[in-house]
């Protein structure tokens, strides 16, 4: 099935907007083949705040009409005590919040992002979107997350080579509780990074140290600014470590 044909058989629908590259071309190809799409996005503490600036310029750009729910995602027990499946449980109670809405506005169908390159078997929240009769058509459609970046370069979406951000949530090892604080320091050290010039890395709680991980090819740089990165993050951290195996090795 191709897109145009699956928003033939969807002409009104909301659309679960994260900002990031797969949900922004999905907002694109709803409007562009006419269907009735209003994008709703939760926010969280989850969610760095260039996350909620980036959904909104693109819905901007784009004309289509956005609503910004808020979610206290850590009153929500079994997310906050972040186990194995905690993306289960948080996907579980966001999409429960996004239909609650979408419904009040008058809306049946629940689109997400997910893509065809997307493995159910590494994605717990998957599960809660099947469970919640969430649709995806990029996976419906076949559509890969390099077709997608593809598509969205040729549609002009400024979105088309953002890196993948992951939340706040998987900076803190799997069984140590989530705090609000924590996700501050984290966010405040990778806006750090973000400023320095670093790109697609990862700031991760080690027992309550920092542990950067970064692209093999950053890391050099990161030595020769070791100083300016202790100053700005030792104040946050118990101490600030360098994961010599390099992102580029993990993924």
């Amino acid at each position: 099935m191709e897109l145009k044909e699956f928003f033939r058989s969807c002409p009104r629908a909301a659309l679960a907007f994260s900002g990031g590259t797969d949900s922004a071309y999905l907002l694109y190809a709803a409007r562009e083949y006419g269907c009735n799409v209003r994008a709703y996005y939760v926010h969280t503490a989850f969610q760095p705040a260039f996350e909620l600036a980036d959904a909104r310029r693109l819905a901007a750009e784009l004309g289509a009409p956005l609503t910004v729910l808020e979610a206290d995602i850590l009153a929500c027990p079994q997310v906050a005590a972040n186990p194995p499946d905690r993306c289960y449980h948080c996907k579980r109670a966001l999409f429960t919040r996004l239909w609650q809405a979408a419904r009040a506005d008058g809306y049946e169908v629940l689109l997400d992002g997910t893509n065809a390159s997307d493995d159910a078997s590494d994605r717990p929240g998957m599960r809660a979107l099947g469970e919640l009769a969430v649709r995806s058509p990029l996976r419906e459609c076949g559509i890969t997350k390099g077709e997608v970046r593809q598509r969205s370069r040729q549609a002009g979406l400024f979105t088309w080579d953002k890196p993948a951000y992951a939340c706040l949530a998987t900076r803190v090892p799997a069984g140590t509780p989530i705090t609000a604080e924590d996700l501050r320091k984290v966010e405040a050290a990778e806006d750090l990074l973000f400023q320095k010039g670093f790109t697609d890395f990862r700031v991760r709680l080690f027992h309550g140290a920092a542990r950067i991980q970064l692209p093999r090819r950053q890391m050099e740089r990161a030595l020769f600014l070791r100083y300016d990165l202790l100053e700005a993050l030792s104040p946050l951290f118990d101490g600030v470590f360098l994961d010599l195996e390099s992102r580029d090795e993990r993924m």
